[in-house]
């Protein structure tokens, strides 16, 4: 099995948050401050360019934390947090950010990029999920979730799609070159976020993923805006989807 260590802790209002690493890629767990044994997990994938620690991500735990006493983790990403980025990382970054300068469409690099990376990132969800449902207040027998929307969904869908201990997922915001066809494996209930004026990805793409997802219960959640502009109430309905399918009430304090 894949051991965690611990490597810092800390403690404000409420929530525990402790770093750590498994088979050396770095990741945040946090957890309610008080006993939560067997509470239900929540995986989560950052964002492009993000860590496992942005305030986004951060933000999303505590509400899971507080409103439903789950527990929360995240791991870097390949090249992004506290991981180096290799010479592959460096020449898809530089030819992003040429694109964006030039006018040209980013969404065939950032696709290419994320398929790189979920390869990668796929195998370490996995073995951190066994890593921490070794621990006595996790446990191997509760509900799981994932929550990650941009390039946590392009990781996100191929990890749930081969991954039978997901029972719901929030997902978002990703074109289904080659999303699509592992889409089709899904069969769990998803929450999908869609931007309507998403400068990157056009509604027909957006709508062509959600579409792909095999689950009986799926939802897709529509907003006006550009593709940074997801509202934050659409956090506290990805909460009290979990807390529906991961079987928590929602605390009214949340």
């Amino acid at each position: 099995m894949h051991s965690l260590h611990f490597t810092a802790e800390s403690s404000s209002n409420g929530v525990l948050e402790r770093d750590f690493t498994v088979r050396d890629v770095p990741g945040v767990l946090w957890s309610p401050a008080s006993s939560a044994d067997h509470a239900p997990l929540v995986l989560m994938g950052h964002g492009g360019g993000n860590h496992k620690k942005h305030p986004a991500m951060a933000g999303r735990a505590r509400l899971l934390v507080n409103g439903c006493g789950f527990h929360v983790a995240v791991i870097d990403a390949p090249g992004h947090g506290d991981r180096p980025r290799t010479a592959h990382d460096e020449a898809e970054i530089a030819e992003l950010f040429r694109a964006r300068a030039a006018g040209e469409p980013e969404g065939p690099i950032v696709v290419r990029y994320n398929e790189h990376l979920a390869q990668l990132a796929v195998p370490e969800y996995r073995a951190t999920l066994d890593a921490l449902q070794e621990l006595p207040e996790i446990g191997a027998n509760g509900p799981v979730g994932y929550w990650g929307i941009n390039m946590g969904t392009a990781i996100g869908i191929p990890f749930v799609a081969i991954e039978p201990r997901i029972t719901a997922a929030v997902l978002g915001q990703h074109w289904p070159d080659v999303l699509a066809e592992k889409a089709k494996q899904i069969t769990i209930p998803i929450e999908f976020d869609l931007q309507w004026d998403d400068e990157h990805i056009t509604r027909d793409e957006g709508l062509a993923l959600f579409d792909a997802f095999a689950s009986k219960e799926k939802s897709l959640h529509v907003n006006s805006g550009k593709h940074k502009e997801l509202p934050r109430f659409e956090a506290d309905s990805a909460v009290r989807f979990f807390a529906r399918h991961l079987g928590r009430a929602v605390s009214p304090a949340a």
